[in-house]
């Protein structure tokens, strides 16, 4: 006989619980799933998320009894919506025990949530913002992910194409093997700096880079202005996301490019690959997560790169170019023998040529699918 169960909104901190530590248990046992920190998914679930000056969201989970089968989150996005021309809403958080009935009411119940305010589609997994982690894994599922995206088992795949899902974009994720020496093509580093004025810009304090920090999403607001789904961050979240992150960058694991002006034009965050250290601690930093995690900073041949971006009218002179050279002579000095890249559209030629003179592999693709509702 199978089991009965019902889609139920998130009310009060017990379900919000709930649903943050849903996957914890359903990925049991998995090696390559790794959890969201637990007190960031407060900060993007709860009520205080700046995001909700512009989105609209609910809750569901999947219960049977006192059992959890699933959980989702249902956004609209109102500033992507008029930016874009859309009447969407979008489905996050996704995660379902391998049963296509609990799949199917989860995705039904976002579908009427978002048809009772307008949505005229659906697409998924997305966030509030690209910072939300987006795209179902579709290909690499043998390869352990980074701790800043999203792991799922290949059955999800399958169900939502059942339910009528189709491509919307792709996002592939590859890594890059470090050499011991620079490649030729860094050799042309040096010559954007006497071209085009552009140099790395060192920060040295907290503060520096605090002030870097919050210039480097105003470049992103403009770098990423044409990219999927886009909305423009907020001064609101730029706050919380310089207060969140900035604090926790290594210095020589992140380049700033700066123009003769002074003016931030390009930057590259890359930090430690964390993802098991992550995965021990259960996404949780106290009482004792904090241990494995330290260690994994400290101790590690492999880096990420979170975040790259580059002004457009600088996109063409070279200045990823020099802030590459300037992290990879980093990496040596470190021994960082690998970088995980973030995430990049798979029509993103330009970032996509960024490491044609390096070893590059691919390592994991991500899908934003799409239907009519």
């Amino acid at each position: 006989m199978k089991e009965q169960f019902e889609i139920v909104p998130v009310r009060g901190r017990k379900m919000l619980k709930q649903f943050i530590d849903f996957p914890i248990e359903l990925y049991k046992g998995c090696d390559k799933w790794v959890p969201a920190f637990e007190d960031d998914e407060y900060k993007s679930l709860g009520p205080d998320n700046p995001s909700l000056a512009f989105c609209e969201r609910e809750l569901f989970l999947a219960v049977s009894g006192r059992r959890v089968l699933g959980r989702v989150a249902a956004i609209i996005n109102h500033n992507a919506d008029k930016k874009w021309g859309e009447r969407t809403v979008r489905f996050g958080w996704i995660d379902f025990v391998d049963d296509f009935d609990v799949a199917k009411a989860l995705i039904d119940k976002v579908s009427e949530w978002g048809k009772e305010r307008g949505a005229e589609k659906i697409k998924g997994p997305l966030g509030f913002t690209d910072m939300d982690r987006e795209g179902l894994l579709v290909e690499g599922f043998e390869n352990e992910s980074p701790f800043t995206v999203i792991y799922n088992y290949p059955y999800y795949v399958e169900f939502l194409e059942r339910m009528g899902f189709t491509k919307d974009v792709d996002w592939t994720q590859r890594v890059v093997n470090m050499p011991d020496e620079l490649p030729p093509m860094l050799k042309y580093a040096d010559l954007v700096e006497k071209r085009y004025g552009v140099h790395i810009y060192k920060a040295r304090t907290l503060s520096q880079m605090a002030r870097r920090g919050r210039e480097m999403f105003y470049v992103l607001n403009e770098a990423f202005a044409s990219l999927y789904e886009y909305s423009k961050l907020s001064d609101q979240q730029i706050d919380g996301y310089v207060k969140q992150y900035v604090p926790v960058m290594n210095k020589n694991l992140v380049a700033f490019a700066v123009n003769d002006e002074d003016k931030l034009v390009g930057f590259v965050v890359t930090m430690p690959h964390i993802s098991a250290a992550v995965r021990k601690a259960r996404g949780r930093i106290f009482p004792f997560g904090w241990i494995p995690i330290l260690r994994s900073l400290t101790h590690n041949d492999t880096v990420e790169a979170l975040l790259i971006g580059v002004l457009p009218e600088y996109q063409a002179k070279g200045a990823a170019l020099l802030m590459f050279k300037y992290l990879h002579e980093n990496y040596i000095r470190m021994g960082i023998k690998r970088l995980l890249l973030n995430p990049q559209l798979e029509e993103n030629y330009k970032v996509q040529s960024l490491f044609s003179g390096y070893d590059v592999q691919q390592y994991q693709r991500r899908r934003s699918f799409v239907k009519a509702i």
